[in-house]
């Protein structure tokens, strides 16, 4: 790839990321698109992610071909590799030369030997202290990554880490306003209720409250549910 081709690629592939980081986003299209747009920028093999599950185990989530998938399954499976070591310790694993990791990672060795890779870079995804992830770069060539290809391949995985938290922000956020909304319809079922039992009950609102609360806490039940219930049984005998 001629140096003005290149120059171009990155700029379009960091427009378009920064295009797709809006509120409503497929977080795993952004992935696969960032890795394919890596391994392209980078001439790398393969290309893939690894971001742990909600029991912390490492799962794959993006990937470029199955063999890069089958390489960090197996990584995975025997807890041992560049992508697993990049994750826990929270630093860049550059290998030159994969057969040389025989006596460290015999797994993983002998398993990417199988498919012909020769080198890989792994990346932490990583912000502040916290470390999220790893991005995998596998190379068909023997040596280390160029300089110049090493600052690039830290800010797509930077861009990486940025879309998964912004992500998880978002979702989060979201949940927060549906509890808040669910809270505030709640409440207002909760005034009805209490109005209904203040004057059946005869007593004041106060009163009709804790005689809610202990129904609902007699029957293992919401709040909000009991209220419903005597609202409709209300209405019902209306």
């Amino acid at each position: 790839m001629t140096v003005p081709a290149r120059e171009e690629l990155i700029t379009e592939t960091f427009v378009d990321l920064a295009d797709t980081l809006v509120d409503d986003y497929d977080v795993i299209d952004l992935l696969h698109t960032l890795v394919e747009r890596a391994a392209g920028i980078l001439e790398a093999a393969d290309a893939g992610i690894l971001l742990p599950n909600a029991s912390g185990s490492l799962e794959v989530v993006a990937s470029t071909s199955e063999r890069s998938h089958l390489i960090s399954i197996l990584q995975l499976r025997a807890e041992e590799g560049p992508c697993v070591d990049a994750y826990t310790t929270g630093k860049i694993v550059a290998v030159d030369n994969i057969a040389s990791t025989y006596a460290r990672w015999p797994t993983f060795a002998t398993s990417a030997a199988s498919v012909d890779y020769q080198s890989m870079y792994a990346i932490p995804m990583r912000l502040r202290n916290q470390t999220i992830g790893s991005m995998n770069l596998f190379s068909d060539r023997l040596g280390p990554m160029e300089p110049k290809d090493t600052a690039v391949a830290k800010a797509l995985t930077d861009v990486a880490t940025i879309s998964i938290l912004q992500e998880r922000a978002l979702r989060e956020s979201d949940i927060a306003r549906e509890q808040l909304q669910h809270a505030l319809d709640s409440r207002v079922v909760i005034e009805q209720a209490k109005g209904v039992l203040a004057q059946t009950e005869r007593v004041d609102m106060h009163e009709a409250f804790t005689l809610l609360r202990n129904r609902a806490r007699h029957s293992g039940r919401r709040l909000s549910v009991v209220a419903q219930e005597i609202i409709d049984a209300s209405a019902h005998r209306a």
